[in-house]
């Protein structure tokens, strides 16, 4: 792969996001990975402006409940991950001197860190050169180096390889090249009506050269919401940070008409510790009661 071609479009074509910029911290940048799983990064930067500003350093998030935390996680989704960035915050705190460490083991000690996202805090943080994959890295490879119209089932063994292969030797160059590749495959190679046209890699893409096969491998699942537990979750989360205290559970039984979909999802969101139940049967974020 050229490596010229893609840092050479990275240099006119990136966003200008947040988290990128040098003047932030790898703080900065490990609280944007966990906002930016699963989650456009127009609803990330809104919140992610307000997190820093609130809790500038891992020691002062750590100092907040985690009521607080959910409070201030809004309607992200996926709210477990703002409750493992808060007990990362706390070991940060605790055993790293309100420091989020460099190296990729030490991150994945941490609570709610996994390899991509120590993988992604080390190179875009601290500059190292290491293969960070995710859904678009997979599918610029899948399409500019093995001429497939997508990338198939995840294999953690390969597609690292995969992407070590490709890296630029200079470690300055690979962590901005890890940038480049995934930003190319957000903006361009995107997984429906890619805009090869505009394409860097065009004349040298092995899915083009082909002639642009279509994917033939398993088809993936799309994830529904609507109706789904997960919605549900959702609603009853909002009830509880809507309020300024514990509420009674006639307050969350008006949110969903299905007793045995919501009662199931009321059980797992007290599982999971997302939800408090009070001593007198009120039911609150942990923490606020």
């Amino acid at each position: 792969m050229n490596h010229e071609l893609l840092l050479g479009w990275w240099d006119t074509a990136a966003r200008d996001l947040p988290w990128r910029r040098p003047s932030c911290t790898a703080w900065g940048v490990l609280v944007s990975e966990i906002m930016l799983q699963q989650t456009p990064v127009a609803r990330v930067e809104p919140i992610w402006h307000e997190w820093l500003a609130k809790w500038p350093v891992p020691s002062a998030m750590a100092a907040a409940s985690q009521g607080e935390v959910l409070r201030m996680w809004g309607k992200l989704g996926y709210p477990r991950r703002a409750l493992r960035l808060h007990e990362a915050a706390t070991a940060i705190a605790r055993d790293h001197g309100d420091v989020v460490p460099s190296d990729i083991d030490v991150l994945e000690s941490l609570p709610g860190i996994g390899s991509y996202t120590a993988r992604a805090v080390a190179t875009f943080a601290y500059g190292q050169k290491c293969a960070v994959v995710d859904t678009n890295v997979r599918r610029v490879v899948a399409r500019a180096v093995h001429g497939a119209g997508d990338a198939g089932p995840p294999s953690t063994k390969r597609d690292l390889r995969d992407v070590e292969a490709i890296l630029p030797e200079d470690q300055d160059d690979a962590a901005v090249f890890s940038a480049a590749l995934m930003e190319l495959g957000a903006l361009i190679c995107t997984a429906r009506n890619p805009k090869c046209a505009d394409c860097p890699l065009y004349a040298e893409c092995a899915w083009q050269l082909a002639g642009r096969p279509a994917y033939a491998g398993p088809v993936k699942k799309v994830q529904q919401f609507a109706g789904t537990d997960r919605q549900v979750r959702g609603k009853l989360l909002d009830v509880l940070r809507g309020a300024p205290g514990p509420v009674p559970k006639a307050h969350l039984d008006i949110v969903w008409n299905d007793i045995t979909q919501r009662e199931k999802c009321l059980v797992s969101l007290l599982d999971d510790g997302l939800v408090e139940q009070t001593r007198e049967g009120l039911f609150a974020l942990p923490g606020e009661h």
